[in-house]
């Protein structure tokens, strides 16, 4: 594979790990009724002081589509140093990295989906909060997994220590959501 950005490889991938790779069904549904989508425009859309408690609670891998989380990290970090976050800037952003047409191509139209997808910036944290609610659900099949695979794998003494630290996983993913939930509200009522 092809890792020079100006080579205009479909395959290129942008150096984007395997699980981490952009493709088209990254891109079938319908943003007005996305969350992640309606997440990403009213953050596109808000202010800087607005669009940081979002930033500060949602994590890349918190998106299923990693076009989405993709666009989420180059968002957040225009925001991180104080740059424009506008989907013009953001669209800057994709060109100037020389992602590769593939690549660069899914992310452009993931913004330009996320850009008219009609969320209003006073609902951004709403959308948020719906985004880390998915992952959260999302964790406890992977836990639900962890513990099917464990049960066929781990010698009999060790799965009860499994358990346990798949449980606290998963208790340190509700207090996750826990907090971002107070922390998206309280920004919501300022």
């Amino acid at each position: 594979m092809s890792t020079d950005p100006t080579s205009g490889d479909p395959d290129d991938d942008g150096g984007l790990e395997p699980d981490e790779r952009l493709d088209a069904g990254d891109l079938t549904e319908d943003p007005r009724l996305d969350s992640e989508a309606l997440c990403l425009c009213g953050v596109l859309w808000s202010t800087a002081a607005a669009a940081s408690p979002v930033v500060e609670v949602l994590q890349a891998g918190d998106f299923t589509r990693p076009a989405h989380g993709a666009l989420f990290t180059l968002i957040a970090g225009q925001l991180q140093r104080g740059r424009p976050h506008d989907p013009a800037s953001i669209a800057a952003v994709i060109t100037q990295q020389g992602t590769g047409a593939h690549q660069g191509g899914l992310l452009t139209r993931a913004l330009a989906d996320a850009t008219a997808a009609g969320a209003t910036p006073e609902a951004t944290g709403h959308h948020a909060v719906n985004v880390l609610a998915a992952a959260y659900r999302r964790s406890f099949h992977t836990a639900a997994a962890a513990l099917t695979q464990a049960a066929e794998a781990l010698p009999t003494d060790a799965l009860f220590d499994h358990l346990v630290t798949v449980g606290r996983a998963q208790r340190t993913a509700t207090e996750r959501l826990q907090h971002a939930a107070a922390v998206l509200d309280s920004s919501r009522s300022r």
